[in-house]
């Protein structure tokens, strides 16, 4: 098999990794308390479905979103691999420092903590840190426009969600959420 072509498939590697760590690990996680709406997860997941649909389709309806970004180079594939799995040990580490609080809806869990560990003491959200690194690498291997708006759509799911995240940490948390908030950024570490 060709180098690049092993290399292109371990995408598809990283995100299995991916799935198969986050699955195993929601079966440790503590009671749900409070959750978002089932019409807001049914939202975040159509969102989801587009963008993987964009993401692994060349239909010819989608004209112009198929043509391509960035002409493929070895070099490209090497930065969108690297950052894919960058991107998975980042997700990884934050799914571990969260431990038994995290959720994939917006919601408490039964004795919930504000997580300041690991890259929660520099990230509010590094778990979507992580998600994204993996998208834009994803994108950049693909090289299509369809892949950009795959991550446009990710991109707006996942801030969507985080803003409603950080609103239900802020009701339940206040101040102690607040001071978290003022030493830590959204996505990216404050460089303040």
């Amino acid at each position: 098999m060709n180098f690049y072509m092993a290399l292109g498939n371990s995408l598809y590697v990283a995100w299995l990794i991916f799935f198969v760590y986050w699955l195993v690990a929601s079966f440790q996680v503590n009671r749900m308390e409070r959750r978002d709406s089932s019409g807001q997860r049914l939202g975040r997941i159509f969102l989801a479905l587009v963008a993987i649909y964009l993401l692994n389709s060349t239909d010819p309806r989608l004209g112009v979103l198929n043509e391509e970004f960035v002409p493929w180079r070895p070099w490209v594939l090497e930065s969108a691999v690297a950052l894919t799995w960058a991107g998975l040990a980042v997700a990884i580490w934050a799914r571990y420092h969260i431990g038994r609080y995290w959720s994939a809806a917006v919601a408490l869990r039964e004795e919930h903590k504000l997580i300041r560990s690991g890259p929660y003491a520099r990230i509010r959200h590094p778990i979507y840190t992580g998600i994204l690194m993996m998208m834009a690498g994803t994108a950049l291997a693909i090289g299509r426009y369809s892949a950009l708006l795959a991550f446009a759509i990710t991109l707006a799911g996942i801030v969507w969600k985080a803003r409603r995240e950080e609103a239900l940490l802020a009701s339940q948390f206040g101040e102690a959420f607040e001071e978290h908030r003022r030493h830590t950024g959204f996505f990216l570490p404050r460089l303040s």
